[in-house]
């Protein structure tokens, strides 16, 4: 071997092993809560699932919506602000055309996003990361600290609207779960067990409430978290981040305090007062709270990588964070095979606790699946593709048997 054959501590092939076992984790939280809206159409409707009311059901929903609901999301949009920069710092030192590169790359996830909406699950993201990408790749040449400002501002903003409204529905004291809502999620269990097309159409009707809640909750939240992404890509602190460790110690320190009782408060709005103005209020809470979580989950994660079991947890968490994509898609394809009429038809009829051992099982094996196939390949199946579509020119599929030192 070579001096030039050397890798900087923490990378792998010219990747950051940290970014990769950050995205790996972030996939897996993302299954975690994804799989209740699988699992169950009453999930999110505001309305008991009437198979599923045992205190250890309440405790697994709980437990999701404190730790997990909207934190992941953002953790993942983080990373894709983060490897942004690292995609714009590549095409500078080669001297590649990088806009044009880019906006087909948006273009393949939005057609992905919008095939995966309708066929597989309405809560996509990959959309909503294509039209963002637009407002990223316009505001590209902010400085970190700038930013920084934008993304408080905009959590800020959008946390004192939801703060006003739910004021105004206090005031008006109205508001509530809609009289028709236990009835519509029952109808839309019968459909998600129906043929193909039923499945379709089920997910055809869901897709306006979905997209209104995208819009107006996930969409800013992950615009804040794509810039926080942008900033500390442009520092480089997932490269070196144990020259951060005061600011990580001090992310977990406020992330496991204001963030865990921001998900408390989500929580408790969500089970004992859906569709009121308190509900309306904590997503308002959540908002500003829920960053402040996901960065103590990745500062964590970053600590715990930089110390002695840091190999064993890159090993675990980095192969299938390279192939985050295939496995986001595959995540919702097997869940599609599970519990709609494409195949078993199990919506609800897997309790929430059998949903979560069923994603535990599920990422196990993506992880073990990722650990084989790029051995053998330098890219996951949907990220080979995007990326020749992205590059107008044919990728090598297979890796290239290594030459002898």
């Amino acid at each position: 071997m070579t001096a030039t054959d050397s890798v900087r501590p923490g990378r792998a092939s010219g990747r950051l092993l940290q970014v990769d076992a950050l995205r790996g984790f972030a996939l897996l939280g993302i299954l975690i809560v994804n799989i209740g809206y699988l699992a169950s159409a009453h999930h999110g409707s505001g309305v008991e699932d009437p198979a599923f009311r045992d205190p250890l059901d309440h405790a697994v929903r709980a437990f999701v919506a404190v730790f997990f609901e909207a934190k992941f999301f953002l953790l993942f949009s983080f990373l894709f602000g983060y490897s942004f920069t690292l995609q714009l710092a590549s095409a500078e030192r080669r001297g590649a055309g990088f806009v044009p590169r880019f906006l087909r790359r948006l273009s393949g996830l939005f057609v992905l996003g919008t095939a995966h909406a309708v066929l597989l699950f309405p809560g996509d993201i990959l959309t909503t990361y294509a039209v963002l990408g637009l407002v990223l790749l316009a505001v590209r040449r902010l400085r970190p600290r700038r930013a920084v400002s934008v993304a408080v501002v905009i959590l800020v903003v959008v946390g004192a609207a939801y703060t006003l409204l739910a004021l105004a529905l206090h005031t008006a004291g109205g508001a509530g779960v809609e009289p028709g809502a236990a009835t519509a999620a029952e109808a839309a269990t019968e459909a998600l067990r129906g043929d193909p097309a039923s499945v379709v159409s089920a997910h055809l009707r869901q897709l306006p409430g979905v997209l209104f809640l995208l819009a107006f909750f996930q969409a800013p939240s992950a615009l804040a978290a794509f810039l926080l992404g942008l900033a500390a890509g442009r520092l480089g602190a997932l490269a070196e981040p144990l020259a951060y460790g005061r600011a990580l110690a001090r992310l977990q320190w406020v992330g496991f305090t204001v963030g865990l009782l921001g998900g408390l408060v989500y929580a408790h709005a969500s089970f004992a007062h859906p569709g009121g103005a308190y509900q309306v209020l904590a997503l308002g809470i959540d908002v500003v709270t829920a960053p402040l979580l996901a960065a103590a989950y990745a500062a964590t994660l970053l600590r715990l990588s930089s110390g002695r079991f840091g190999p064993r947890l890159t090993a675990a968490l980095a192969p299938p964070g390279r192939m985050a994509l295939t496995h986001y898609l595959g995540q919702s394809l097997v869940c599609a095979l599970l519990f709609t009429g494409y195949g078993a038809a199990l919506v609800g009829r897997v309790s929430p606790l059998g949903a979560v051992a069923i994603a535990l099982a599920l990422f196990t094996a993506q992880a073990v699946i990722s650990r084989w196939w790029l051995r053998r390949h330098p890219y996951g199946p949907v990220e080979w593709l995007l990326r020749v579509w992205t590059t107008l020119a044919w990728q090598p599929f297979r890796r290239r048997a290594a030459a002898p030192e």
